[in-house]
């Protein structure tokens, strides 16, 4: 709990501070240190500030200051040990109430054992410029599986995972790659505000060797942010491979902050990375004016690393265990230098901000007084609400205008190019040489040759997307097949041993037909996601956004709209999500409107029934690609559309990093792989089982024996519904079956496949049929469906209503339920009329 939600008359003891490195060291100074005893005394009359008794002295705080305290209470520290002792981890340690009374107070002993316990649980952030491999590290550590792609935006949320490391529980959180933290795309404005709202305990820079100087840009700028900081040289295998040069101690003591060497692929580095992060955190903040460690803090110290002294020793950077000075310790906050005309500038501006105590505690004044120079809007709408807002605004204006006379530049761009500058400094103070031993890149620029030829790059992109679907469905139809004879048997066992009635035909019909028209497609639907893995993770993805931006662009689109789009056809969810990665608001809500177009692998089994069904096998392969390709090509369309009329506003640059050829691991892919596929199955337990069994009771009841199968459902809840919409449908030769199984597929698309086994798998007027599909392509041509009927359904369940997934994600990522109720509405009468207009004009030519 927090030091702020304590009532008058509670004791409770100093867990952590959180907050910036000015902030920590003013409120360690003042005595709240780890472990230390305080009491409430006194809350002023306007309940702020608090009267606090502490180490023997009484001082006063206010409540927006002791909220980024952590303390944990009496009551709290009980209910942990009673916890501990439930599971048997009692930390060597325990709370014995006098005498039975569960109301007697605790000791200060106890409480502050309760409190170490408590400590040991640090909030790791990962920081990093895409593709450095933060992800990685937060798999490796965790256990986790989250995605890994050799492409920018693969993470477009906070991911949350845990790691157990020499006694301490790190609450580990991998954020969105970023190259900066203006508030320049969503990606970096999340990346920020996630920092300063959930401070953590320490940030991870994950930083690329082999792009130091790119990447130390975001270091720079968490220089700034003052905050607890280590940074992990990340695949240094590839940097020594090269024969590049770094003394990367020396890198860290010009930055202020630990470098440590790793390669999160095998997990080298990974130990020490951790170790030392466990030293920073127990240390940094209880140094006094002369280097000192508090000798509290340093005997705890030294009693938790005598039992990993033989992992480690003392010889690493930041030893906070040996002796009374942290050794080899290069950590200490600076301040960059920016140069003369702008350091003036920023102190002028820092100065006025420190006025205002109610902002301190969570911001740095340097970093606000830089923001604000930068022309950041976000910062702008922070300080709005200070008193002396007007006139902080105004001394900008005015320091601003001073700095662009005095460096010729706006201030932004002379801010940034003093960051540039300092980083190059550093890196030649640091030895910074580029090896020549091996071009690294050499694959890769003799592979970009190929893929993004003017004339060979296109066709080979199609070409890929051909292998991708004829692979899907040929290969995939032999695991298909057991599939489908496991659950024709598993039906047939169920129809011979029960006994008839509402139970039998629920769990034949109903969950076996329903469940088990969508789970024979689990094939195809692992074999798509490993194509669409391989793509990612070879770093083609990001090739083929970068000979599809001049089409893109045509499109009224941005060139990294292509990897959503791409995405898409696995899940249209992250796609939406992935679109954060586009900086320009235009072309990322166009690209989020389109996305429903895209044939995303809900829609596959449907295709597969359907074709299957209705075409023949030589034919199959054509009618699955050219719904792909109507997709794409009403993509197009209606970017179009919206780019001219619907949306207005300024493109933003093509600038995306093409990063080098890595080959996928097989384990990786196939984890990948499998993770989708643990989806699909989750979705088989919850929806798609829920789906089935309601589409069945609604088609059973009211029940009537004395009526055949499709007697039966005409009749029904369901076939009443069906004939009730069956005249809105009637321009697409729909019957009212496949109308039940459209409205149904508003939920999620896989339930069109489940509704139509459900509906038809009660019809018992036709003839055993060993071909493939021949059965249920005999049960709906009896109801009048022929191929062109079958087809403009296809077309209908392309182009109609997403998901409410989708449209969910739509609402989250735009603000707003005005783009997401538009984007289903339009999609649905977009596709009645095109599957109304292949209907009508169909007919007249076949």
């Amino acid at each position: 709990m927090k030091l702020s939600e304590l009532k008058t008359g509670d004791k409770a003891v100093v867990v952590k501070v959180a907050g910036h490195g000015g902030f920590r060291k003013r409120i360690v100074e003042m005595g709240f240190i780890k472990g230390k005893v305080v009491e409430v005394l006194l809350n002023a009359p306007l309940r702020d500030p608090v009267k606090y008794k502490l180490m023997g002295y009484e001082i006063s705080l206010r409540r927006a200051e002791a909220e980024m305290i952590e303390v944990i209470s009496e009551e709290e520290a009980r209910n942990a040990e009673q916890q501990n002792g439930d599971n048997g981890e009692n930390g060597g340690y325990t709370i014995n109430d006098n005498d039975g009374c569960s109301d007697a107070r605790l000791t200060d002993k106890q409480l502050q054992d309760a409190a170490k316990r408590k400590r040991r649980t640090i909030n790791v952030a990962l920081v990093g410029n895409p593709n450095c491999g933060k992800t990685s590290l937060f798999n490796f550590v965790s256990g986790a599986h989250e995605r890994v792609g050799n492409y920018s935006g693969v993470t477009v949320d906070a991911k949350e995972g845990r790691a157990y490391f020499e006694g301490y529980e790190f609450n580990i959180v991998d954020l969105p790659g970023t190259y900066s933290l203006s508030a320049y795309s969503p990606e970096e404005l999340y990346v920020r505000k996630q920092i300063i709202d959930n401070t953590p305990d320490i940030i991870i820079n994950v930083i690329d060797s082999s792009n130091l100087e790119r990447n130390l840009y975001l270091t720079t700028q968490l220089v700034d942010m003052h905050l607890l900081m280590i940074c992990a040289l990340n695949m240094f295998d590839e940097f020594e491979t090269r024969g590049d040069k770094l003394d990367h101690s020396k890198l860290g003591q010009l930055l202020g902050v630990p470098m440590v060497p790793t390669v999160f692929k095998t997990g080298k580095g990974v130990d020490l990375l951790f170790h030392i992060i466990i030293n920073m955190y127990e240390g940094v903040d209880f140094l006094d004016k002369d280097g000192n460690i508090n000798p509290e803090v340093a005997k705890d110290l030294q009693e938790w690393h005598k039992n990993y002294e033989n992992n480690h020793g003392g010889d690493h950077a930041e030893d906070f265990a040996h002796g009374d000075k942290p050794n080899k310790s290069v950590y200490r906050h600076i301040h960059l230098n920016h140069g003369k005309y702008i350091e003036e500038g920023i102190d002028t501006i820092k100065t006025e901000l420190q006025n205002n105590e109610q902002i301190r505690h969570k911001y740095s004044t340097r970093y606000l007084a830089i923001k604000l120079l930068e022309m950041d809007k976000e910062t702008e709408r922070v300080v709005s609400g200070l008193p002396n807002a007007q006139k902080l605004l105004k001394l900008r204006d005015e320091t601003a205008e001073n700095i662009r006379k005095d460096t010729k530049e706006d201030s932004e761009t002379a801010i940034m190019n003093a960051k540039y500058g300092f980083i190059h400094g550093a890196l030649q103070e640091a030895g910074f040489e580029e090896g020549k031993k091996q071009d690294t890149y050499l694959v890769t620029h003799i592979i970009d040759n190929i893929v993004t030829n003017k004339y060979v790059g296109f066709p080979m992109f199609i070409f890929f997307l051909y292998v991708m679907f004829q692979v899907t469905f040929s290969l995939g139809q032999y695991p298909m097949d057991w599939i489908e004879a496991g659950v024709g048997a598993l039906g047939n066992f169920v129809s011979s041993t029960m006994a008839d009635g509402p139970l039998k035909d629920m769990i034949s019909d109903g969950i076996i037909g329903g469940v088990g028209a969508v789970i024979v497609f689990l094939p195809q639907i692992l074999i798509l996601y490993m194509f669409i893995s391989f793509m990612e993770d070879s770093g083609y993805m990001a090739r083929v956004a970068f000979i599809m931006d001049k089409l893109m662009h045509k499109m009224g689109l941005h060139g990294k709209s292509f990897i959503p789009l791409i995405m898409g056809f696995g899940c249209n969810v992250p796609a939406i999500m992935a679109t954060r990665t586009i900086e320009s608001r235009r072309s990322r809500l166009i690209t989020m409107l389109i996305l429903p177009m895209i044939s995303c692998s809900a829609r596959l089994p449907i295709y597969i029934m359907i074709t299957g069904t209705f075409f023949a096998v030589e034919y199959q392969s054509f009618i699955m690609i050219s719904l792909y390709a109507i997709g794409l090509l009403l993509a197009v369309l209606m970017s179009r559309v919206f780019s001219r009329w619907l949306i207005k506003g300024e493109d933003t640059p093509f600038v995306m990093e093409l990063p080098p050829y890595r080959i996928p691991t097989a384990k990786a892919i196939a984890r990948h792989t499998w993770e989708k596929g643990k989806q699909y199955l989750k979705k088989m337990g919850d929806i798609i089982l829920v789906a089935s069994i309601i589409v069945w009771a609604l088609g059973y009841f009211p029940h009537n024996k004395e009526l055949n199968p499709t007697e039966q459902q005409e009749q029904s809840y369901i076939g009443q519904i069906g004939k009730a919409i069956e005249p809105v449908f009637k321009a697409q030769g729909f019957d009212w079956k496949l109308d039940v199984g459209l409205v149904a597929g508003i939920g999620a698309k896989e339930i069109v496949a489940s509704t139509i086994g459900v509906l038809y798998a009660g019809d018992d007027n036709i003839t055993e049929d060993t071909e493939k599909y021949s059965g249920l392509y005999h049960k709906m041509s009896v109801n009048g469906i022929t191929p062109l009927i079958a087809f403009c359904y296809l077309l209908f369940v392309l182009i109609y209503f997403p998901c409410i997934a989708t449209i969910t994600a739509i609402k989250s990522e735009t603000g707003s339920w005005r783009w997401a109720l538009f984007a289903a509405i339009y999609t649905t009468v977009l596709a009645w009329m095109i599957s109304a207009a292949v209907y009508q004009v169909g007919r007249l030519v076949i």
